[in-house]
C-alpha cells in the first residue's frame, strides 16, 4: 500500500470515527456512555436484597434476586466459575461471591449443576471449600491490602458458606472501625487496613464482625461497643444524596448486608442504598459496577474529537459540553474524602469523588472547548491548584487523597501523574507568573518520580487499567503509552531524553507481526491498546529525526503498520469491539462502550497532530 492510499484511508476512517462519536452523545448532548454488566456487583446486589429480606425488612425485591440469578445462571464460564464481566476470565473473587449469592437467595436447588460446576471450580482454585481455604485464596490475592479481601468473605458467612455462630467468622479479619471515630486528617497517618476511598466498607463491615464475634480483649470490645452510633453517624454523613457510595454496586451492596445482619436493617443508611441498588437494576437481571462514567468519557472524547471534530458540533453542542464540564467541577470542599475546591469526579451524580485523574481529562478537554482558553482561566487555576496540593512526598500524583501511599490504590501512579502533567503543561502559558513557577517546579518532581519508577525494560505499569492475560494482570502498554503522551508535551527531542527513548523503543517492541498491540507482545490485540501505542508513537515520530537513525526508522515503519490496522477495524466496524482492559476499585475489572471509539478517534487525532494536519488532509510521516 502507498503512503498516498494509506492517507486516503486515514482521512475517510478518522470522519467515520468522529461521527461514529457524535452520534454517542446523550440526549443533554454529553457523553455518558455504558457500562459493563457485571458477575460480581449482581452477586452482591441480590445478597443485600436478600440479607434485608431475611431479618424481616421486607424490600419486596424477590423479583430482582431470581432475576439476578438467572442472569448468572446465564453468564458462567464454560469452566464453571465466573469473571467479572460478561468477557471476562473466571477469578477466585467473582467465583466465590457467586456461589455465596446462589445459597443467599435460595438459588441452591433451583440451579443445582451450576452450583456443582462452580464448586468444582473453587476447589481446584483454592483446594477446598471450607472458610480457611477460600480465605487464604482470596487474601493471597490482594495481598496486605483488606478493601475486598475482607468483603467477599464477610458475605460468605452472611450468607451461610462458612456455617453458622461464631465459627463463621473466624477466618475474617477484624477491621478497626472504631478508628472512623477519629477526626478524617488523621486517616493517612493511621495506616488503616483498607484504601481511601473504603472508609464505608471499614465502618459497615467492622461492625458485623464485631456484631457476631466481638474482640475477646475486654478493652477493645468495649472501645467498639462506645464507638457503634459515632462510627455510624459518620457513616451516614458521608453517604451522598442516591444512597450509593461512589455511586457502586458492590460497596453499596457490601454496607447494606452488613448493616443488615448486625441489627441495623432499619438505619437510614441501609434504606438509602437498597433504594440505590433497586434503581441501579438493568432489565437484563444484571447490575454494572457504578452508575456510569460520564465525566471521564465526555473527557476522553472531546480529547479525540479534538479541535476539528469540535468544529462538527454545532456551536450550541458546543457550548453545551462546555458549560457541563464546567458545572462538574467541585467548588466546594467534598464531604467524603475532605477533598478542597477544584477537582472533577468520574460522574455527575452525587456518588462521585474527586480523583487527580478526571481533574486533569476536565481540564485537557475545557482547553480543546475553549476558543480563548484565558476566558475560562478562574476555573482552570482552581483544577490546577487542586492537583498541585495533592502531589506526593516523592513528585507522583495519587487518586484521591495525598498521602496514603501504602497500599496499592492509594499509591503514587505512571499514568495519573503523566496525565497531570499534560495538563498543567496545557494551562501553564495562561496563568499567573507565580503559579508557573509551582507548575514548573511541580513537573520537575513528577518527572523524577517517572524516572525513579520505571522498569529495567522501559515500561511503566498503571494504576486503574490492567489485562486479564497477562500474569499480575497490569498494563505496561496503557502505562507507557499514557507517559509518553505526557512526557512528549515537555520533549522536543525526545531522542535525547534517554528514559522516554528507552519507553518509545518498548511499544515498538511489543508490536504483533500484524501491526495490533496488546499489554505486550504476543498477547491478543485489542482496539482500546492498539489505539493508545498508535497515539503515543504518533506524537513521538513528529518530534523524532526522520533520516540517519535507526530508531527514528522503525518508529515510522512500525506507525504505519498500526495505522493500517485501526483503518481496518474502522472499516468493517469491529473498532467497536471491546476489552476488559478497565479496573474498578480493588482489581474489579470492567469494560465501557466507548472506550475502544474515545481511544481510536485519540489515535487519528494524533496521526494528523503529529503530521501538522490540516483540517482536510491526513499524511503519515515519510520513513
Amino acid at each position: 500500500m502507498t503512503e498516498g492510499d494509506l492517507s486516503i484511508r486515514l482521512v475517510k476512517c478518522r470522519q467515520r470515527v468522529i461521527q461514529d462519536l457524535l452520534h454517542e452523545r446523550c440526549q443533554e448532548g454529553y457523553w455518558e456512555g455504558h457500562l459493563s454488566s457485571s458477575a460480581l456487583s449482581t452477586a452482591t446486589a441480590i445478597t443485600a436484597l436478600a440479607t434485608m429480606d431475611r431479618v424481616g425488612h421486607e424490600t419486596h425485591s424477590g423479583h430482582l434476586q431470581q432475576a439476578g440469578l438467572r442472569w448468572l445462571a446465564s453468564q458462567v464460564n464454560d469452566d464453571g466459575g465466573w469473571g467479572d464481566t460478561t468477557c471476562s476470565l473466571s477469578n477466585i473473587s467473582t467465583t466465590t461471591l457467586v456461589w455465596s449469592a446462589f445459597a443467599a437467595c435460595d438459588g441452591l436447588d433451583v440451579y443445582p449443576e451450576v452450583m456443582a460446576a462452580a464448586e468444582q471450580w473453587l476447589s481446584r482454585r483454592a483446594g477446598g471449600l471450607d472458610s480457611k481455604q477460600l480465605s487464604q485464596a482470596i487474601t493471597q490475592r490482594y495481598g496486605k491490602d483488606k478493601t475486598f479481601s475482607v468483603p467477599i468473605l464477610t458475605m460468605c458467612a452472611i450468607a451461610g458458606r462458612f456455617g453458622e455462630g461464631r465459627k463463621a467468622w473466624e477466618s475474617i479479619t477484624d477491621l478497626p472501625f472504631e478508628l472512623a471515630a477519629l477526626p478524617p486528617q488523621w486517616f493517612a497517618a493511621l495506616r488503616l487496613p483498607v484504601v481511601s476511598y473504603a472508609l464505608p466498607a471499614l465502618i459497615a463491615i467492622g461492625q458485623v464482625k464485631h456484631h457476631h464475634a466481638p474482640s475477646k480483649n475486654p478493652l477493645i470490645r468495649g472501645l467498639r461497643k462506645a464507638c457503634r452510633s459515632i462510627t455510624l453517624r459518620r457513616l451516614s454523613s458521608i453517604q451522598p444524596s442516591s444512597g450509593g457510595f461512589l455511586e457502586a454496586t458492590p460497596l453499596t451492596s457490601f454496607v447494606v448486608m452488613s448493616l443488615a445482619a448486625s441489627g441495623e436493617a432499619a438505619n437510614t443508611v441501609a434504606q438509602k442504598g437498597i433504594q440505590f441498588l433497586k434503581e441501579s437494576f438493568r432489565e437484563d437481571g444484571s447490575w454494572p459496577i457504578d452508575t456510569h462514567l460520564a465525566t471521564w468519557v465526555t473527557s476522553l472524547a472531546v480529547h479525540g474529537l479534538g479541535r476539528k471534530g469540535c468544529q462538527q458540533l454545532e456551536a450550541q453542542g458546543r457550548k453545551a459540553i462546555h458549560r457541563w464540564l464546567l458545572d462538574q467541577q467541585y467548588l466546594q470542599k467534598h464531604p467524603y474524602t475532605q477533598a478542597p475546591p477544584g477537582g472533577w469526579a468520574w460522574t455527575p451524580l452525587p456518588g462521585g469523588v474527586p480523583d487527580a485523574d478526571d481533574t486533569p481529562g476536565a481540564l485537557i478537554a475545557l482547553h480543546q472547548l475553549s476558543e480563548n482558553p484565558a476566558s475560562e482561566i478562574d476555573r482552570a487555576m482552581l483544577g490546577i491548584r487542586w492537583l498541585l496540593g495533592l502531589q506526593n512526598r516523592d513528585g507522583g500524583m495519587p487518586t484521591f487523597c495525598r498521602g496514603w501511599g501504602h497500599l496499592p490504590f492509594d499509591r503514587s501512579s505512571a499514568d495519573i501523574t503523566a496525565h497531570t502533567i499534560r495538563a498543567w503543561h496545557l494551562w501553564k502559558p495562561y496563568v499567573t507568573p507565580p503559579l508557573q513557577r509551582s507548575i514548573q517546579v511541580a513537573t520537575r518532581r513528577a518527572l523524577d518520580y517517572l524516572k525513579r519508577i520505571q522498569k529495567e525494560d522501559g515500561s511503566w505499569d498503571p494504576l486503574w487499567f490492567g489485562n486479564q492475560h497477562l500474569e499480575g494482570e497490569n498494563n505496561p502498554l496503557y502505562g507507557t503509552a499514557k507517559v509518553v503522551e505526557g512526557w512528549l508535551c515537555l520533549a522536543s527531542e525526545p531522542a535525547e531524553e534517554p528514559s522516554l527513548s528507552h519507553a518509545i523503543q518498548w511499544l515498538i517492541h511489543q508490536q504483533s507481526d500484524d501491526g495490533g498491540w496488546g499489554a505486550t507482545k504476543g498477547l491478543p490485540n485489542t482496539i482500546e491498546e492498539t489505539a493508545l501505542a498508535v497515539s503515543a508513537l504518533a506524537l513521538a515520530a513528529s518530534r523524532w529525526p526522520r533520516k540517519g537513525h535507526p530508531q527514528g526508522l522503525r518508529l515510522h515503519q512500525s506507525l504505519r503498520k498500526g495505522a493500517g490496522w485501526l483503518c481496518q477495524r474502522v472499516e468493517d466496524q469491529s473498532y467497536r469491539n471491546h476489552a476488559p482492559i478497565g479496573f474498578y476499585f480493588a482489581k474489579l475489572w470492567y469494560f465501557e462502550r466507548l472506550y475502544p471509539m474515545v481511544y481510536t478517534a485519540a489515535a487519528f487525532k494524533a496521526l494528523g497532530d503529529g503530521c501538522h494536519e490540516e483540517p482536510t488532509h491526513a499524511k503519515l510521516p515519510n520513513p
